[in-house]
């Protein structure tokens, strides 16, 4: 019998695999959350590129817009993504230290019961807010971001006619009585933060977890 797990009379041992089935309930359901966050993006920038693209004379702006809300949608996924993964590295933590052992038949890790106890007696987030918008960015938003960067630059390049020159692009990237260059530089800006955070966070989880991915504790 593996160091320890005879401490567990049979009651206990079900508990523990009730416990896990609960976690993994519990991460499903906040996994599902997620999923909702970017159907909502994936939706608004669908609505956005038919709105644009309609005609020859449709205005570039909705595009402009919906970067808006997927900001919105990015914040909520975030927060969403720090609930799902606490859950998410509670189970974890018991396939990795009690399941897998089992398995095996190897000596289990006497430290394990106190970490997990630890974390449901003083429950926290295992990994911080910019952390989190980082891996959402990584996972989904990049792409959606990329898709509208790339199809605002071809609605302006297009319509109403191909452009001849930089000063065509600059001049229909105007809004209002806002010049072009500076919306352009906005969006450079606005787009380059972005990827500047998607690095950040990828290497800070490759500093903590390994170029694998994976890792001994929780988050």
């Amino acid at each position: 019998m593996p160091s320890r797990l005879r401490d567990f009379d049979n009651a206990q041992l079900g508990a523990i695999a009730h416990l896990y089935r609960g976690e993994v309930y519990r991460s499903t359901i906040w996994r599902t959350r997620l999923d909702n966050t970017t159907n909502w993006s994936i939706v608004m920038m669908g609505i956005a590129l038919t709105s644009t693209f309609s005609s020859h004379t449709a205005s570039a702006l909705p595009l402009l817009v919906v970067g808006m809300l997927l900001l919105v949608f990015l914040v909520f996924e975030a927060r969403r993504y720090r609930y799902f993964n606490v859950w998410r590295a509670r189970a974890r933590w018991m396939e990795t230290h009690l399941y897998a052992p089992m398995l095996r038949g190897q000596p289990l890790d006497p430290a394990w019961r106190d970490v997990l106890a630890a974390d449901y007696e003083s429950p926290t987030h295992h990994i911080s807010f910019a952390q989190a918008l980082g891996r959402r960015l990584r996972r989904n938003f990049i792409w959606i971001l990329g898709i509208q960067s790339v199809a605002y630059w071809g609605k302006i390049a297009i319509h109403p006619f191909p452009a001849q020159d930089i000063h065509d692009l600059i001049g229909r990237a105007a809004i209002g009585p806002i010049p072009g260059v500076i919306v352009l530089l906005a969006g450079l800006a606005y787009n380059g933060m972005w990827i500047g955070v998607a690095l950040w966070s990828w290497r800070v989880d490759r500093a903590r977890w390994g170029p694998d991915g994976g890792g001994g504790g929780m988050g």
